[in-house]
């Protein structure tokens, strides 16, 4: 007789027990507390089990195992076609929040949606704000839209590589533009591990990249001024290390009152500033 006992235990020779668990539970739609009280039951999952405790041995993601990932306390769904979304990327939704004000009215884009976490969450947190979500993957749009149909978010998905396919004459200028951009260097190790391994290279690193993962960070802060309100604001995730060269790079195209902030474990890793938009760009 196999027990979820037994299940448990073969599966922790193999991954982490709180993994071994998560597994578990998902396949038999229980949480880690129902599988404790009944570690005697009998189930008839082995070898469904099996299967993705290897796949887990492997290295694949537990997200992409049982096809959700929380974020600022709701469940995404995703898929290989996503990034997983990751705690740090949270603090875009604090800064939003902040800059958008007590009443929530803005016209928010976020850049390269991804699973939608962005999009989403700001809809959902700022009510009042107007959300528009690109990205040019139809496959991660195709999950960004089942996400906010399933959350219940208005959000406005369109297919566009960055800012290309926007049609000017659909939008009043953006209060605030958000990203989480690919930003890892193309030789970078930490490509061949991991996660990272799993998740869609076009979401890590941009196939264009000039060797320091900024590319596509510099099209985006070059281009985001003539989408900007006046006194719009722009702000970005990036990498651990890359702080000191996003900064230059906000100066450089003309932001002004730039902010970094650091994640949890104090390393800066979303940068941003205000500009005056396309009111500076009609001047110019």
């Amino acid at each position: 007789m196999t027990t979820i006992a037994s299940l448990l235990a073969e599966a922790r020779q193999r991954i982490p027990a709180s993994e071994a668990r998560l597994l578990l539970g998902h396949l038999l739609g229980k949480s880690a507390a129902w599988l404790e009280a009944h570690r005697d039951e009998a189930v008839v999952v082995a070898n469904e089990y099996a299967v993705l405790v290897a796949r887990r041995a492997a290295g694949e993601p537990v997200a992409y195992l049982i096809g959700v990932r929380e974020f600022y306390g709701r469940d995404f769904t995703v898929s290989p076609d996503v990034l997983i979304p990751r705690p740090e990327t949270e603090l875009l939704v604090d800064i939003a929040k902040s800059k958008v004000g007590a009443d929530g009215t803005a016209c928010i884009l976020d850049l390269g949606t991804g699973s939608g976490c962005l999009a989403v969450t700001l809809a959902l947190e700022l009510p009042q704000a107007r959300v528009t979500a690109v990205d040019v993957s139809p496959a991660a749009l195709a999950v960004a839209r089942g996400n906010a149909q399933r959350l219940g978010a208005p959000v406005e998905f369109i297919a566009s590589d960055w800012f290309a396919s926007l049609p000017p004459q659909r939008f009043d200028p953006f209060d605030l533009i958000v990203a989480n951009p690919p930003y890892v260097a193309a030789g970078d190790p930490h490509l061949a591990a991991g996660d990272l391994r799993f998740e869609p290279i076009g979401a890590l690193t941009d196939p264009s990249d000039e060797g320091d993962g900024l590319s596509a960070i510099r099209r985006i802060v070059v281009e985001a001024p003539q989408w900007l309100a006046p006194n719009g604001w722009l702000f970005f995730e990036h990498g651990y290390d890359q702080a000191a060269a996003v900064r230059q790079l906000i100066e450089d195209a003309g932001f002004l009152e730039i902010k970094q902030q650091r994640d949890l474990a104090g390393i800066v890793r979303a940068s941003g500033g205000k500009h005056c938009g396309r009111y500076c760009i009609s001047r110019e």
